[in-house]
């Protein structure tokens, strides 16, 4: 119904240098909605949100709200409150050192002087209306991260919010503490505010929303009713994939039960992943996949020890090791390429040379430096074996094309002569002629007898790629697929839960 209608983003445009984020995206939120706002990585989720908060002008479109009969713009966050548009993004843009009244009214009155009291007695009505566990005298950094979280809806709420934006909300509460978050949104719900969810979580998409749009590549796939699209649908409207284009994949023969295993762990942890259990036989290529925020990444940082281990038992070739920090995997034959090569992976400044040699060197240590000779010989091999267009040895890696890049990563952790490679999105971003340089070279890897873990968000790859799949849900591992099961349409379906409510 039009009356419920608060916001319309119609034919929203917005492009940076080579790239179109958003193509002709339109939204719709209707009071007292929650909306699940819903994409894969790149979908234009997070520019849609920025262009209706101010972060960035818009290139074409218009944004009406509700209460002013014209298209309005919207240039900062600041004016984006002042029309009732709140984001709560998933990193708390809160002090932790003041308390939980001046974190809710901090800001908001330029006086020179301040009633607290009163302010901590409205701050005290505010936290029992909205059924928050916090206290106004509270320090805001020894409440749990949830509390923290409703804090700053409140904070939203208590501005006259028309729109409430949730950014990833739930990535670090555990199931309680979402539930927590849930009642909260429930209740403002009643209130009418409208509510845009953006979650990587499926099911809690269908635990909490209304409706649901899509957005793929900068443009809009369409707006759902959640109980009119299954969890399977919802997925292929996602990826961009239907279940009947699935006929000319190639199914990859299961590996022998009688394999050596390389790798094995046991209730593996970290403070980025849940426990899990893993192992890699040697010469297979294995591979996580998942919607993003499925765990995928943060499980395979945690077998390389790039996040913090809390926990759990790991043997390479039966043996009980100890891994809990990059240094550790590399000892014990582990190499990893990043998932963002750029923030991880390279050195930008550094030459294609130097970046090459670095994992080597680290594993040699600083007081056995590689000489020049040496280097020089390594980089121009590992030029040459993986074909890396480059001007010479000595240009910044920085300067080369995106696929160029990922072989420098690839020739760096080849040059250490691994057991086990963890391979996250080598392929995203670069040309096709690259990506399938890299496929075959990991199936070539593995014919040599080295074990890879290969990550891609383009599941026809991993199936082209992959002997076995584990498949991640809400950061568990809810299946594992091999042989005659390895199909896009088993993937999809055990990524949305086979008996689910909503298939």
């Amino acid at each position: 119904m039009k009356d419920d209608i608060i916001l319309t983003m119609r034919g929203i445009c917005k492009s940076f240098p080579g790239v179109r984020a958003l193509n002709n995206v339109d939204f719709t939120l209707r009071r007292g909605k929650i909306h699940a706002l819903m994409g894969e990585n790149g979908a234009g989720k997070s520019t849609l949100i920025k262009v209706l908060t101010g972060v960035y002008s818009m290139d074409g479109g218009e944004i009406r709200i509700e209460g002013h009969d014209s298209p309005i713009i919207i240039r900062s966050p600041q004016e984006a409150q002042n029309y009732g548009i709140s984001t709560v993004y998933q990193e708390i843009s809160l002090c932790p050192n003041l308390t939980v009244a001046e974190n809710l009214y901090i800001g908001r009155d330029t006086s020179s002087t301040v009633d607290w009291k009163t302010r901590e007695k409205k701050a005290g009505e505010l936290l029992e209306g909205l059924g928050i566990p916090a206290r106004p005298r509270q320090q805001l950094g020894s409440i749990s991260l949830a509390v923290q979280q409703m804090v700053a809806i409140a904070r939203a709420v208590d501005t006259d919010c028309k729109v409430l934006i949730l950014d990833e909300p739930t990535s670090s509460l555990d199931d309680n503490e979402v539930e927590m978050l849930f009642r909260l949104m429930r209740d403002l719900k009643t209130r009418g505010v409208g509510i845009v969810f953006v979650t990587h979580f499926l099911e809690q998409v269908y635990e909490v929303s209304d409706q649901i749009t899509v957005l793929r590549n900068g443009e809009l796939v369409g707006e759902y009713e959640v109980d009119k699209l299954p969890q399977v649908e919802l997925v292929s409207k996602m990826i961009g994939k239907t279940l009947d284009e699935l006929s000319t994949i190639k199914n990859k023969k299961a590996p022998s039960g009688e394999a050596e295993v390389l790798y094995e762990a046991e209730e593996l942890s970290s403070t980025e992943s849940k426990k899990f259990d893993f192992h890699i036989d040697k010469g297979e290529v294995n591979g996580f996949t998942g919607l993003l925020g499925s765990g995928r990444s943060e499980s395979v940082r945690a077998i390389f020890g790039a996040d913090q281990v809390t926990g759990g038992i790991i043997r390479i070739h039966g043996k009980k090791v100890q891994i809990t920090k990059p240094i550790d995997a590399m000892k014990n034959g582990i190499g990893y390429l990043p998932e963002d090569r750029k923030r991880d992976g390279i050195i930008a400044d550094l030459s294609v040379r130097d970046n090459i040699i670095l994992a080597l060197q680290v594993l040699r240590g600083m007081g056995h430096p590689i000489s020049r000779q040496n280097a020089d010989a390594f980089a121009d091999e590992y030029i040459k074996a993986l074909n890396i267009k480059t001007a010479s040895r000595e240009t910044p890696v920085g300067s080369l094309s995106g696929g160029n890049q990922q072989k420098v990563i690839l020739a760096r952790w080849l040059l250490t002569h691994p057991e086990y490679l963890i391979l996250d999105e080598p392929t995203r971003g670069i040309d096709v002629g690259t990506k399938a340089e890299i496929q075959r070279l990991v199936l070539k890897l593995a014919e040599e007898g080295v074990s890879v873990t290969f990550i891609s968000s383009e599941i026809e790859e991993m199936l082209r790629t992959c002997s076995r799949l584990i498949v991640m849900r809400d950061r568990n591992i809810v299946g594992e697929l091999t042989g005659a099961d390895l199909t896009q349409e088993r993937v999809m379906s055990t990524i949305v839960g086979r008996g689910d409510d909503h298939e």
